[in-house]
């Protein structure tokens, strides 16, 4: 039977009742599909409706072949090992049995002679350096995930079901994970905000709060349609509005004339010049005409606002988000950052960052690189104080403010307006609103407190309260600004940082959020070499 997976009809509501997926139908097949969406919209939930851990409040899931599924995070049992996570220790032990001249004459009839050999090639292909008995306590995170989707591939399932696979991952990792989603010719279904990786997909899935809809074609076809798609509901919006403006003077037309019938009615009865019963029954039939106008004038209203309303909804999910900032007046020739030799670490004993020089100059935009481990955060935190070298000089030479991934500078019980106003003293009430509205938090928007936010309206609203004054700092300091990040919030940040006109340092393992915000060097660890992009 092929690889398939068909929703008919899903629905499923939170428990509090709040309807998250309602009636969708859609097929997936033999091939890779990107499902995307903003978060909170109700992607996981779809994985977990197709993996079966919740159950669909109606309709239903038809399927056709075998599931393997990688969660966002691999559980570890204390004592796991690589080999526990393929579920391959039992044939593993066979082996060492029949080498030790152990093995029963059964357990040797069944050996699977080539296990080691798969086990490795598997491993290998997602750019890992492990052994079957490596405890699974001793990889990091983006190293059990690696392993994990190894595992998975090994299984030989028809059907991969992947959750942000590349979340949390260095570079190399991403890119073993993409190589490895490249050659896959089953069928995937794939959440991910990780724009390379969706390059590689053969449809596209938008899940939004109008429904679920299938693009054919990876990444950038999906871009262009929603381009055209925007166009589309502006056009829309701009013919229900003249609808909409049309009916209004229409029904204006309407009423002044039936009122000079009115009044002319009333000059006739008032001479006498007809029956009185003629005379009332007249008025009633004018009355009743006049009602039956009404509603139909209103009827028309009511649909060509609906028309109006709907293509709004339509251009808010489609409309990308625009910034314009204040400048930060840092000139192209000022010194910013400048690191002399520098060694630091946590132990005297066991530097992680040896012999350092670097700097940076004007308007500079520079990504550290490097694999997990390599000292990127260890740098921020020397750059930004929070750590001592044990030799060498740091010297910022301008303000900064930092982007930790947790968005810290902001505080939790605050709403984002007084935040604002607490990093921007010197605002009043109209430029704060102004630049809180230009982040796209208008109104009572603005009045949201901060621990209530998602991840991406915390670093918007981060942007928003740091960027928008009327002086942002010179430098801005970033690690891993985009993860746990959906793709709207994703291209938010980015476009913030485009408007940004001052010195820009980040970590990130993103190459098209790099790219999007202009990057031009990498200093890679922890070589610490400079490149020149």
């Amino acid at each position: 039977m092929p690889a398939s997976i068909t929703l008919s009809n899903l629905s499923w509501s939170t428990p509090d009742g709040r309807a998250l997926l309602a009636h969708l139908d859609l097929s997936f097949g033999a091939e890779r599909t990107g499902l995307v969406g903003r978060n909170g919209v109700g992607k996981t939930t779809l994985l977990k409706l197709v993996a079966g851990e919740l159950q669909p409040q109606s309709g239903s899931i038809a399927f056709g072949g075998r599931l393997g599924i990688l969660r966002q995070s691999v559980q570890v049992e204390e004592g796991a090992t690589v080999a526990d996570l393929f579920g391959a220790s039992e044939a593993l032990a066979i082996l060492h049995r029949a080498e030790a001249g152990d093995a029963t004459a059964d357990e040797l009839a069944n050996a699977d002679w080539t296990i080691e050999a798969r086990m490795a090639a598997a491993i290998e292909r997602v750019g890992l350096d492990a052994e079957p008995e490596t405890l699974l306590t001793s990889l990091s995170g983006g190293q059990r995930t690696r392993v994990g989707l190894a595992a998975l591939v090994f299984s030989d399932p028809d059907f991969l079901i992947l959750d942000e696979p590349t979340n949390n991952l260095d570079r190399d990792g991403r890119e073993a994970v993409i190589a490895l989603l490249a050659g896959w010719r089953g069928g995937a279904i794939v959440v991910s905000h990780d724009r390379e990786l969706l390059e590689t997909m053969d449809a596209i899935v938008e899940i939004t709060t109008l429904g679920a809809r299938r693009y054919g074609g990876n990444w950038s076809a999906f871009q262009e349609r929603k381009m055209l798609e925007l166009a589309a509901a502006e056009h829309d919006l701009a013919d229900a509005e003249r609808r909409v403006a049309d009916v209004v003077r229409s029904a204006q037309v309407a009423t002044e004339r039936q009122a000079r019938s009115d009044r002319n009615g009333r000059k006739k009865a008032a001479r006498g010049d007809m029956p009185r019963i003629v005379a009332g029954g007249l008025k009633r039939a004018a009355e009743n005409t006049s009602g039956n106008k009404v509603r139909l004038g209103e009827k028309r209203r009511e649909q060509a606002m609906e028309e109006a309303s709907a293509a709004r909804k339509r251009i808010e999910i489609l409309q990308p988000f625009s910034a314009q900032l204040a400048s930060t007046g840092l000139p192209p020739g000022r010194d910013v950052l400048r690191l002399e030799r520098v060694t630091v670490g946590y132990r005297p004993e066991a530097p992680i960052i040896r012999n350092l020089s670097f700097a940076m100059t004007g308007p500079d935009r520079v990504a550290i690189a490097g694999p997990n481990g390599s000292g990127k955060t260890t740098l921020l935190a020397l750059i930004t104080g929070a750590l001592q070298p044990s030799s060498g000089t740091v010297s910022v030479m301008t303000g900064f403010s930092l982007f930790d991934q947790s968005v810290s500078l902001l505080d939790r019980s605050l709403s984002i307006r007084e935040n604002f106003r607490n990093l921007n003293p010197g605002a009043n009430e109209n430029a704060c609103r102004a630049a809180l509205a230009r982040f796209m938090f208008r109104a009572d928007a603005a009045l949201q407190q901060v621990s209530t936010l998602s991840g991406g309206q915390l670093l918007r609203a981060g942007l928003a309260c740091v960027l928008g004054g009327a002086k942002p700092p010179p430098l801005l300091i970033l690690d891993e600004p985009t993860n746990h990040l959906d793709i709207d919030s994703i291209a938010a940040v980015e476009v913030g940082l485009r408007a940004y006109d001052g010195a820009l340092l980040v970590i990130s393992h993103d190459e098209v959020f790099l790219e999007n915000i202009g990057i031009s060097r990498r200093l890679q660890l922890p070589l610490g070499e400079e490149v020149l992009l």
